[in-house]
């Protein structure tokens, strides 16, 4: 419980740090927690010993399901899309899942990288929904109320905060239950874990739904803050970059993800403004060596140190209670 207060904590002080800055540092953390659900789907299933290079395939699918339920059904309403975009996630990895998992370690990349790069091609051949170029997503509205050109930003930006953080107590309630621990059993040996009489196939089914919902509301928030799609969110160095974040933040915490995106987005950031040229390999540079110094991501920072606190804890006397001859007797 302190672990999720604190989760909410820091998206109110997040939410309340981005309201006060300027737009262009709203936006930026705005595609970053939104960039950082669908991280979070990547590290679900990383958990359980799969890596996926395919997770844009739903990114994508969460994002043109919001802009066609906008331009063709004429619902604006944020809510109603972003449950829309995630509905037909699911539907889509209800179909996929059943395939996936059946396979396990390269296979099983590769797949999830064909499947999204079939998407890619479907959308880039449509001339109806823009092909290459895409088509543009209109305005948001909350619940019937709409926010004026100048507000409309920022009321992406509360959303896609209070989006993240909902998604990030879930998650971590999801990682520290039963299914969660059996994800990691699965990891280290599968096949004593189907003698325990546990499914690996439907726990990883599982997995690959939530991960697929979570992933599409990420999808759906980027098309609602940029009021754009295309079919590169469905491309492959798309999926490649979730990966790369995910290595980043590790899996040792839900709020890895977060902290790793925010991390990336403010290097490339950086990199472009004072590299325009070569800013591929300036962010190369310092992200590589984040990974070589840091092999467990950003977040065995936190983990160290709460490790090393614990261990002063145990080697200091004075810090345990006193053992009397009362308090054995």
């Amino acid at each position: 419980m302190r672990t999720e207060l604190a989760l909410v904590a820091a998206a109110l002080a997040v939410a309340a740090a981005g309201w006060l800055s300027p737009d262009w540092l709203s936006f930026l953390l705005t595609l970053a927690f939104a960039k950082a659900l669908v991280v979070v789907g990547v590290v679900v299933q990383m958990r359980v010993g799969l890596v996926t290079f395919g997770q844009a395939l739903f990114y994508c699918v969460g994002g043109y399901a919001a802009g066609l339920g906008a331009q063709y059904l004429g619902i604006r309403d944020a809510f109603a899309l972003l449950a829309i975009g995630a509905g037909v996630a699911v539907l889509v990895a209800g179909v996929c899942g059943l395939l996936l998992a059946r396979y396990r370690d390269i296979f099983f990349a590769m797949l999830t990288m064909a499947l999204s790069m079939i998407l890619f091609g479907v959308l880039v051949k449509s001339s109806a929904l823009g092909s290459t170029d895409g088509f543009n997503v209109s305005t948001p509205t909350y619940f019937g109320w709409e926010p004026s050109p100048e507000a409309a930003k920022r009321g992406v930006f509360l959303l896609t905060v209070a989006v993240s953080g909902a998604a990030a107590v879930i998650f971590h309630r999801l990682m520290n239950s039963g299914l969660g621990l059996v994800t990691e059993a699965i990891r280290e040996n599968e096949i004593r874990v189907e003698y325990l009489g546990v499914s690996p196939r439907a726990v990883i089914y599982a997995n690959y739904l939530a991960a697929a919902a979570v992933s599409a509301l990420g999808g759906g928030l980027t098309a609602l803050a940029t009021g754009h799609i295309d079919p590169d969110m469905a491309f492959w160095t798309t999926s490649g970059e979730f990966v790369f974040i995910a290595i980043l933040g590790g899996t040792g915490h839900v709020a890895a993800a977060f902290v790793a995106a925010i991390v990336f987005a403010a290097v490339r950031t950086f990199a472009i403004q004072e590299a325009p040229h070569t800013w591929q390999l300036t962010l190369g540079v310092v992200l590589l060596v984040l990974i070589i110094f840091l092999p467990k991501g950003l977040w065995s920072l936190v983990s160290r140190k709460k490790h090393g606190a614990t261990h002063a804890a145990d080697n200091n006397p004075a810090a345990s209670p006193a053992v009397t001859p009362e308090a054995t007797a």
